[in-house]
């Protein structure tokens, strides 16, 4: 039987969804602290910044600290050794598309990395059915409320609310940019998707 204050708690497992760009530098940065994590607690556990969600969940609270964490998380990104990167007390994943890096991170000693990677796929896979696969900096910044919807479909104060990147693409509002109307539903983001699958499936058999 599980203990309900420990089944609560485990709902916190996301502590960042960041997009850093081909430099390091900032495109998106989405930091998230479990509640009550911002009342100063006494004991152990406030002596080991721990919270809901355990260790590494929280204390990535100014920007000096933010700032500091973006650049060792590029450093590991830099150095290659795929996708999964241990910082404790932090576990990061990452994602490099064209000249950015799309990067989730968790509590080390809790991160379900199975997880975290389906997470940051349909964050990154909503992306490119909302941007029509023009995935670059460029594009990005341009549709950047896009993105932000798509990042909190995706996420809520560090809890996992969707995996699904068309239902993700789905909700998000897309202004029009210009008079043709043009109906945009799950459907069609999922027939998108679908494609765009087909397609990288394609490409790696051929390799």
């Amino acid at each position: 039987m599980f203990h309900t204050e420990q089944s609560n708690l485990s709902l916190y497992t996301v502590t960042a969804l960041l997009i850093l760009d081909a430099e390091g530098q900032r495109v998106l940065t989405k930091y998230y602290n479990p509640p009550h994590q911002n009342t100063p607690g006494s004991g152990i556990a406030s002596d080991l910044g721990v919270g809901p969600g355990g260790p590494g969940m929280g204390g990535l609270t100014s920007l000096k600290e933010q700032k500091a964490f973006e650049k060792s998380v590029f450093e590991k990104i830099r150095r290659g050794g795929g996708e999964i990167h241990p910082l404790p007390p932090h576990l990061i994943i990452t994602r490099t598309i064209v000249d950015l890096n799309f990067i989730i991170v968790g509590p080390l000693s809790t991160s379900n990395e199975l997880m975290l990677n389906q997470t940051l796929s349909a964050f990154s896979d909503a992306v490119h059915l909302l941007l029509r696969g023009q995935i670059e900096k460029r594009n990005v910044l341009e549709g950047l409320d896009l993105v932000l919807l798509a990042a909190d479909e995706t996420i809520d104060d560090g809890i996992i609310l969707e995996t699904d990147a068309a239902a993700i693409a789905a909700r998000v509002s897309r202004p029009k940019a210009d008079s043709t109307d043009i109906v945009i539903n799950e459907q069609t983001l999922m027939n998108a998707y679908t494609s765009f699958r087909d397609k990288v499936s394609q490409r790696i058999q051929q390799l």
